[in-house]
């Protein structure tokens, strides 16, 4: 599992995001506080404060996997 922080402070970055990340098998999970939302959900995402940077765990296996997925996150990524 890898654990980035994201900020998608924008309705076309969640929209972008939320597309990108449904390509992918993995599951991916957004944590805001001590509520935990599955990221590939557009509407889950819109009941999280956008405000200030989230918590998004990636559930991948392979190396080589994980470092594409956050390559095309790159955008989204904070610090």
């Amino acid at each position: 599992m890898k654990t980035v922080q994201i900020s998608l402070n924008s309705i076309d970055k969640v929209k972008s995001f939320v597309n990108e990340i449904t390509k992918y098998d993995y599951d991916f999970d957004l944590i805001s506080g001590r509520y935990v939302i599955d990221a590939k959900s557009i509407m889950g995402i819109f009941s999280l404060d956008l405000s200030k940077p989230i918590e998004l765990n990636i559930h991948v296996e392979e190396e080589a996997d994980t470092n594409a997925i956050l390559n095309i996150l790159q955008p989204y990524i904070v610090g």
